[in-house]
């Protein structure tokens, strides 16, 4: 059994209670620490953990990212999980769960250079880096012993005590010898988390568990895949592959083959960010198209951040609506060119908007940008759209403003007034 301390990266043959080098209980031990790459790191409630930084005066009491008594928690501190938040749940049930909460709106733009400055320390480990969010991604640190002098273990370890000491927020690693498990692995022990999972065990590990933590088994499949008697893990496991068509259907083998241990899904560099939006649900329900436009531009301008900030453009605009009732409404319209711009996202969504807001009231309203591309295809204008650069240069000494000075420095007149 190799053992590792996560707080001066000793090593140990044996597991033991605390580091015989520093005394850290912070010890992982495993028989194949040594031998196992593919890793899941996921930052611990990221949001709210920047905030903490940020603020110190939010470091010991619980903390919602979210707004609103009809939003949703973006997500919450540990303190706050502890009461019951999650997220997702709605503002007012997190509220009344947890009065004492400190509420603080979210500042995407700020997140998304915080989680750049992460993923650059990954890739400074390994160019095998596939991002799944703006906090979490997947390593393959297979032959980084030799790159690193060192097991991945050990490199993971001085990577999480990294981000700890010069981002200011934390992470949890989990460690095995696919994506399913590492993926498993990293939510066992949060926060600060650094747990393993290796072939030897990983049937009996699964076994036990719910058909539910199977990435890509929500409720409604998870209900009915308990209603035909399959409500573990091992349930399964014990069934013969070649009889899961007539037991499980079309999606039986690749059930089959996750429950026991099986994941032949590599690390994959190019995934991509598919779309880049921003939505908002009201406190009260809005039928007034002033109202709602004014709600748009400042959705605009938030896209816009976050286009510059993880380096996109986008050329096809969805507007997505929610009524009273809650139906969705969705229209889209491909642009003449991909932007980055608020205005040139604001003016197309609100002719989207004029056509739907005729009397419905609306209880949410949303913009995004997909059909990502770099951002030097964007913004060029024609001989027909000769604005573009007094857009751009508009928009470029503003950015520079808000830096400086806050995001609420400057504000269009157009946020601020009807039409």
């Amino acid at each position: 059994m190799s053992a590792l301390c996560r707080d001066c990266f000793a090593r140990a043959g044996a597991p033991a209670r605390r580091c015989s080098a520093c005394g850290s209980p912070r010890l992982v031990a495993h028989a194949e620490l040594d031998t196992l790459a593919v890793a899941h790191i996921d930052c611990d409630a990221f949001y709210a953990s920047v905030e903490k930084r940020d603020n110190p005066a939010l470091r010991d009491l619980p903390v919602i990212v979210g707004g609103g008594t009809r939003g949703v928690v973006a997500t919450c501190c540990y303190i706050a999980r502890a009461h019951g938040v999650r997220s997702a749940m709605p503002m007012f049930k997190a509220r009344a769960l947890c009065r004492d909460a400190a509420i603080v709106k979210p500042d995407m733009s700020k997140y998304a250079r915080v989680g750049r400055e992460i993923r650059a320390m990954m890739l400074g480990l390994t160019p095998l880096v596939e991002p799944i969010s703006i906090d979490e991604a997947f390593l393959d640190l297979d032959g980084g012993q030799r790159l690193h002098g060192e097991c991945a273990a050990a490199t993971l370890a001085r990577f999480a005590a990294r981000v700890e000491r010069d981002i200011g927020v934390t992470v949890s690693v989990g460690l095995s010898y696919c994506k399913f498990l590492a993926k498993m692995a990293s939510e066992l022990d949060k926060p600060r988390g650094f747990a393993v999972v290796g072939r030897g065990e990983a049937r009996a590990f699964l076994a036990t568990r719910p058909i539910g933590t199977i990435f890509g088994v929500g409720a409604v499949a998870e209900e009915r895949l308990a209603r035909d008697g399959f409500r573990l893990i091992g349930d399964i496991q014990r069934l013969d592959e070649a009889a899961l068509p007539r037991k499980l259907g079309a999606e039986g083998a690749r059930l089959w083959r996750l429950a026991n241990g099986l994941d032949d899904r590599k690390v994959n560099p190019e995934r991509e960010t598919k779309s880049v939006s921003a939505e908002t649900t009201f406190n009260e329900d809005i039928s007034d198209v002033g109202e709602l436009t004014k709600i748009l531009y400042r959705l605009s301008e938030k896209v816009s951040g976050r286009l510059k900030a993880q380096g996109f453009s986008g050329r096809t605009l969805t507007l997505k609506l929610k009524t009273a009732d809650f139906k969705t409404r969705t229209r889209a319209r491909a642009l003449t060119e991909p932007t980055q711009l608020a205005r040139r996202i604001f003016d197309p969504a609100r002719e989207l908007l004029a056509k739907e807001a005729t009397g419905a009231r609306f209880r949410l309203i949303g913009v995004g940008l997909s059909d990502l591309r770099p951002p030097d295809e964007a913004d060029h204008g024609d001989l027909v759209d000769t604005g573009v650069a007094r857009i751009k240069a508009t928009e470029a000494a503003m950015d520079k403003l808000r830096e400086r000075f806050g995001k609420d420095a400057v504000v269009r007149g157009i946020a601020l007034k009807n039409g």
